[in-house]
């Protein structure tokens, strides 16, 4: 390789060999650059294929032996020496009437717990003081669904049942696929800039890496969400109370005590509504009696007028007539 002294007495700099990795690295990024572009068409064919070559492409955990089934009970053997793992999201609702609502939940949180599951979500709530109502949200395991649904069935007088099971393999092989192309793709972003040399192929790769790991965690994101929904089924359960005496008035009791305290309630609210009157009309009783006295002390004046004009009214008909008035 050729060499090139500084006249200044500085040490020789291999130039042949900094301007071909120069070379290398612009050639790589313009190569990078171009098939960015049809990354996602590649992702699809590899996904594709991905799933032709199971179990290896799938990755770990993804393959069983033939006849086997995994730890959350949804692995089956479709072809002998071909195994793939299914996965399944299940979901189901149960509606049922219970004697008594705390005890009831009691019991289906201990279930799920049993089971090795958990309660994501309760709500409890008394209605027309009543009777009380519960939600509940229980996460099984796939293993345990079947024997959780049967002994929460058991648990009062089922009124509705509803379940549901989707096949998402694909979509899990799909994610785990991008998930391996990504990462290759970050790693790839990463030893170009530890080989560029132009400040603006760093800022150009940097701007890559930066997108291209915020794809990579929103991929990680899925395959989290999809992992959990196919590990733990979900069971929403919905209880409520049975109503006591409704229809049948020949299984109401009454007794003194219930006749007793029925006519003290008649009795009490008879006092508050007449209360309530008297409040509502004592402004008009005040203003009559003030005009009644009124009325009193104006007739007691007139009258002690009145009989001295009557007995000057009477001497003028008398003169008038020739009669003399008795005195």
């Amino acid at each position: 390789m050729p060499y090139a002294r500084h006249t200044d007495g500085h040490p020789p700099v291999r130039t042949g060999r900094r301007r071909t990795r120069a070379l290398a690295a612009a050639g790589l990024l313009a190569v990078l650059l171009a098939t960015a572009a049809c990354a996602s068409g590649g992702q699809g064919l590899n996904s594709a294929s991905d799933e032709k070559a199971a179990p290896g492409a799938a990755g770990a955990g993804a393959a069983a032996p033939d006849g086997a089934e995994t730890a959350d009970g949804a692995a089956k053997t479709r072809e002998p020496g071909s195994a793939v793992a299914v996965h399944v999201i299940r979901t189901a609702t149960l509606s049922i009437e219970v004697k008594s609502v705390p005890r009831a939940v009691s019991a289906a949180r201990g279930v799920a717990e049993g089971a090795g599951g958990l309660v994501a979500e309760e709500n409890t709530e008394r209605v027309d003081d009543t009777h009380d109502m519960s939600h509940l949200v229980l996460r099984v395991p796939q293993a345990r669904y079947e024997e959780v649904m049967r002994t929460l069935a058991g648990t009062g007088k089922l009124l509705s049942r509803t379940s549901n099971a989707k096949d998402v393999t694909g979509q899990v092989v799909d994610v785990e696929s991008r998930i391996a192309t990504q990462r290759a793709s970050v790693a790839r972003v990463r030893d170009l800039m530890d080989q560029a040399v132009k400040l603006t192929d760093v800022v150009t790769l940097e701007g890559e890496l930066s997108s291209r790991q915020a794809a990579l965690e929103s991929l990680l994101a899925q395959q989290a969400s999809l992992k959990d929904r196919t590990t733990l089924a979900t069971i929403t359960l919905e209880l409520g109370e049975r109503e006591e005496n409704t229809g049948d008035p020949g299984e109401e009791r009454t007794g003194f005590l219930d006749a007793l305290g029925g006519g003290w309630d008649a009795f009490v609210t008879m006092l508050r509504w007449i209360m309530v009157a008297i409040g509502a009309t004592a402004p008009f009783l005040a203003a009559a009696a003030v005009l009644a006295l009124l009325w009193r002390l104006l007739r007691g004046r007139l009258r002690g007028r009145l009989p001295g004009r009557r007995t000057g009214t009477s001497r003028q008909a008398a003169e008038g007539s020739g009669t003399t008035p008795a005195s």
